[in-house]
């Protein structure tokens, strides 16, 4: 049997990508080395555009467990250790969703099994090959070696992906070998914590604000009371000796102590595990040489791994499943233009390097010495500035990652995720992000009357054509792709001019070279069908 995707992991990233390409009418084949799902505590939630984005593909109140669209952080986050003073910003960009990775997996794994997604464990990639126009996988399981076919593979396995070292692409990055890195769950006095602002309140050191990562000169420390769960409390001290011996409660303690120079108690955790108690030296922050190779893709902790960025992984990993997912769909699907799927490669390794930039940044602010003293004072005041806080906010979330669409002299709009209009049709009001939840490009007519759906006709029923009003932007029209990014945007009528732009980025992205047919359908704000 030859399939037309198979993906290597099953973690977050890899069961994201096959929920997409499901969506899309393909059944991708998932195989995962372990036989059991992982119950390791890992990531603790997702940070920034990730968190709208998934709102856009209807997972953001299944994932949430709350009704209505994300809200921002409208108070305070993190950035080196130093507090960015978000109620400075209306409307910021930095949305969070606390999501244990654990509960993540599961609610991935739910949907592919909804959507009739077969995921294969216990069967480790062990090589790989060009097969043809595709790709042999070669597994190694207990029921013996199996050899799969596939058009494509995308090797979702980790930041040790044996898909990227089958393929030899380079992994080229910085290490950090002299940080030790400890996180446990633990149980602290209750009557150390502030019931109204929720900060921990050590005698001895003074009040630590909940997750937000405090640096001294002897290490960093932070604090993070997630609900219905233990603190996680961490510490990161540097060129410590190795120690051999499992990590104990005593152990982090001990940490606290040197990083604080006061200490605080810990107890068991309460409530069913499992609980973090782990020590990791070193880290790396890497970026892959390239995220294609002919029929194989990499994505997630394959392609990228960061240490020292506030744990940015996932916030990176999840929108490359949703920007390969739409483009790997189009193209076996069979109206993928030219040049579709290279663009995966250039597009996600433009965001991976970007937060790769954030997390190096990140760790020197929170480097040990007199020199990252000063340079955290600078840059703390730096962040008493408006203008400052949204930079580095837009940072933090990946918003300023502006995509090149090839559009000459395009509006400011174009390359970035759309903002999430409130659209007026004759339905009644609707957000725009439930007009792309169908995944397919978007054509949205802002005029006032229907001029732009009235002057593209004949759009195939795969691309979406919405009227509608809204006061939020000046633009009257906006070509949207499947992953919410603007293609093409105008503030003008339809003139010969700029009819031929749109036309062309329909051609780009979309597939479509010349619309014929003289129909126009309005799309119902309901089922987004036409």
């Amino acid at each position: 049997m030859r399939y037309d995707v198979i993906i290597a992991g099953a973690g977050p990233v890899g069961l994201l990508l096959a929920c997409e390409l499901g969506r899309a009418g393909i059944r991708p084949l998932v195989v995962e080395r372990n036989a059991e799902t992982e119950t390791e505590p890992r990531a603790n939630g997702l940070v920034g555009h990730v968190v709208p984005l998934l709102d856009r593909r209807g997972l953001y109140e299944r994932l949430s467990g709350t009704a209505g669209p994300p809200r921002p952080n409208d108070r305070y986050f993190m950035f080196g250790g130093l507090a960015l003073d978000l109620s400075l910003l209306d409307n910021g960009p930095v949305y969070t969703l606390p999501i244990p990775q654990r509960e993540l997996v599961a609610a991935l794994a739910g949907y592919a099994a909804e959507l009739g997604i077969e995921i294969r464990r216990g069967g480790a990639v062990v090589a790989v090959e060009n097969d043809g126009d595709g790709v042999a996988v070669e597994l190694a399981g207990p029921d013996g070696p199996a050899r799969l076919r596939a058009r494509y593979l995308v090797g979702a396995d980790g930041a040790h992906s044996v898909v990227r070292k089958q393929r030899g692409i380079d992994f080229p990055g910085i290490g950090y070998d002299r940080t030790t890195a400890r996180t446990v769950h633990a149980s602290i006095p209750a009557d150390w914590v502030d019931p109204v602002t929720g900060e921990l309140r050590v005698p001895g050191f003074g009040p630590i604000r909940p997750f937000l990562s405090l640096r001294t000169e002897h290490g960093g420390f932070t604090y993070a009371p997630f609900a219905d769960r233990p603190p996680m409390l961490s510490t990161v001290e540097w060129d410590e000796p190795p120690i051999d011996e499992p990590m104990t409660l005593v152990e982090m303690r001990a940490s606290i102590t040197r990083v604080l120079g006061a200490d605080i108690p810990l107890g068991v955790p309460a409530g069913p595990g499992p609980h973090l108690l782990r020590r990791l030296r070193g880290g790396h922050t890497r970026v892959a040489e390239q995220f294609r190779d002919g029929p194989v893709f990499l994505a997630g902790d394959a392609a990228h791994v960061y240490t020292g960025g506030g744990g940015p992984g996932l916030n990176v990993g999840l929108p490359d499943a949703v920007d390969l997912g739409w483009k790997l769909a189009a193209e076996i699907n069979g109206w993928a233009p030219a040049g579709l799927l290279d663009s995966y490669d250039r597009e996600r390794r433009q965001a991976a390097t970007r937060t790769e930039l954030a997390a190096r940044a990140q760790s020197a602010l929170l480097a040990p010495g007199g020199n990252g003293t000063a340079l955290r004072a600078v840059f703390g005041e730096l962040l008493a500035d408006e203008s400052t806080v949204a930079r580095v906010a837009a940072l933090i979330a990946g918003t300023d990652v502006r995509y090149d669409m090839e559009v000459a002299d395009p509006h400011p709009l174009v390359g970035y995720s759309a903002p999430d209009l409130t659209l007026r049709t004759g339905d009644g009001s609707v957000r725009l992000t439930e007009m792309i939840r169908d995944s397919r490009p978007l054509l949205l007519d802002l005029a006032a009357d229907g001029a732009w759906s009235s002057a593209l006709t004949g759009l195939p029923s795969r691309i979406g054509v919405v009227r509608a009003r809204t006061t939020e932007t000046a633009a009257t029209a906006l070509l949207l792709r499947p992953d919410g990014r603007v293609a093409w945007a105008t503030e003008s009528a339809p003139g010969p001019g700029e009819i031929a732009a749109c036309r062309a980025a329909l051609a780009r992205w979309a597939g479509v070279e010349a619309p014929r047919a003289p129909v126009v359908t309005a799309v119902s704000a309901t089922d987004g069908t036409s």
